[in-house]
């Protein structure tokens, strides 16, 4: 029997990804509960960005720390580190 809560459950994941380092993105970290609060609290507090996005969190879920991101995930991954460099970019135009 599988818990109607479980979806209520706040998933975190960090994904890294060093182009010409990197074949592919990479699971950083995941946790949920509590430690997605803390994934969540420490890339706040390090200024990098956060998304959210369920279902990619969920997908995310079923992988290892480690992992290279499977290409079924390459477009949802990309929206999002695509969004992330934009972000950053404006940010940093306006720190100057």
């Amino acid at each position: 029997m599988q818990d109607s809560n479980r979806k209520n459950i706040k998933r975190a994941a960090a994904i890294k990804y060093e182009p010409g380092a990197d074949e592919a993105p990479v699971l950083a970290a995941f946790g949920e509960g509590y430690v997605a609060e803390k994934i969540v609290s420490v890339a706040k507090q390090s200024g990098v960005k956060v998304v959210e996005d369920p279902s990619l969190a969920s997908m995310l879920s079923k992988m290892s720390v480690g992992d290279q991101i499977p290409e079924e995930l390459y477009e949802v991954v990309a929206r999002v580190l695509i969004f992330v460099s934009d972000v950053d970019k404006k940010y940093g135009a306006l720190k100057k």
